[in-house]
């Protein structure tokens, strides 16, 4: 699974992986693990960090077939 997090964290004032992770309810480890793509989030917190950025999951998210 790819994300765009890294990339949405700037276009949003620079925002750091600690505002991120407290925005989202988890760790600043949980937020870079998975900007480097090592985990892949529950439905629920997907949807927590599209609404942190203001945006749906699929502009966060996309499936990537090995």
């Amino acid at each position: 699974m790819g994300n765009d997090i890294r990339r949405l964290r700037f276009e949003h004032g620079e925002m750091t992986q600690e505002a991120l992770a407290q925005a989202c309810g988890v760790t600043r480890q949980t937020i870079i693990a998975l900007e480097a793509g090592r985990y892949a989030p529950s439905l629920a917190l997907a949807f927590r960090i599209a609404r942190a950025f203001g945006v749906g999951v699929e502009d966060v998210f996309r499936w990537e077939q090995a």
